[in-house]
């Protein structure tokens, strides 16, 4: 809550806190502060649920894949999403975030169903070993493509490079209103998988000795992940290590149980994202650093931390 007021007030013009609200509860469209306060509430909007998406979605990976660094490209999404944002671009002449979101997300989707029908052939199914090696395939695969596109056509490369580093600037509700569908049914999904989750971590021989129908519950949970990576995805660009990190930060308070884990994710994962976001806004004024290279910055020495402690929860 905190974090989401003052992602409403930091900025390039910062705005007291007390008009923040006067702004939310008596706009005045006159009123300069309020005008940016109210521009300012998609970008907010966005970090929440982008955020939420990916964190849960990460959680909920790690848990497939029963892999602790398990994040959206091990799919593939990020590359299928890259691919199609480029194609849309170049093919089709996609010149706003409005324009290519579809594109990238069938691609982000597209390229989660491909890694699990590869995973999937032979007589142990889609296992975990599996579903790394076809992901990591595809995704190496994928951005050779795009990097043939880009090179081939430098208005192409000009368009895609900033939804590539990843940020939540520039977002309006015509963006994120369509996406809604698709998130929320990612999420429902996922949070419905915690009791599977916790089966598939103890080995697919004994979840089957529990009755666990191994394969479905895998394939369920894999739409669920694809939904929410995808439209992250295709809205915020590859936002990398929120998936990453925060379940692993999660585990600290929850313990293993998927049941505790992949909410707390959700709640949890947004004000990385913010945080970040916020951070970016003022550490260049007045230029802007995206969301997608602050992540890093700030996720990558608190995931160091947390492997050097040597402490997290096993999966």
């Amino acid at each position: 809550m905190l974090l989401a007021g003052a992602s409403l007030a930091v900025g390039a013009r910062d705005v007291p806190l007390g008009t923040v609200w006067q702004a939310l509860t008596a706009f005045d469209p006159t009123n300069g502060d309020h005008a940016v306060v109210h521009a300012r509430i998609p970008r907010t909007v966005l970090g929440l649920l982008a955020g939420g998406a990916l964190g849960l979605a990460g959680a909920a990976m790690q848990g497939v894949a029963r892999n602790p660094l398990a994040d959206p490209g091990i799919i593939g999404v990020n590359a299928g999403a890259a691919l199609a944002v480029v194609a849309g671009i170049y093919v089709f002449g996609a010149a706003s975030v409005t324009g290519y979101i579809w594109f990238a997300f069938a691609g982000a989707a597209g390229a989660g169903v491909v890694v699990y029908l590869i995973a999937s052939l032979g007589r142990e199914g889609a296992t975990p070993v599996k579903l790394a090696l076809a992901g990591a395939a595809l995704s190496a695969g994928l951005s050779s493509l795009v990097n043939v596109i880009l090179v081939s056509s430098q208005d192409t490369l000009d368009r895609f490079r900033f939804w590539q580093v990843g940020g939540i600037a520039g977002r309006d509700w015509s963006v994120l209103l369509p996406a809604l569908p698709f998130m929320a049914a990612g999420a429902l999904i996922v949070l419905l998988a915690g009791r599977a989750l916790n089966s598939l971590a103890l080995g697919d021989d004994i979840a089957r000795g529990l009755g666990q129908r191994v394969g479905l519950s895998r394939a369920v949970t894999a739409l669920g992940i694809v939904l929410l990576c995808g439209t992250a995805t295709a809205l915020a660009g590859p936002i990398g290590f929120i998936g990453l990190v925060i379940p692993h930060a999660v585990r600290f308070v929850t313990g293993k149980d998927y049941r505790w884990i992949l909410p707390f994710s959700l709640a949890a994962a947004p004000a990385l994202l913010l945080g970040a976001d916020i951070i970016g806004r003022v550490v260049l004024l007045p230029a802007e650093v995206p969301a997608g290279i602050m992540t890093a910055l700030v996720g990558a020495p608190v995931f160091v931390w947390l492997v050097r402690r040597g402490k997290a929860a096993s999966l």
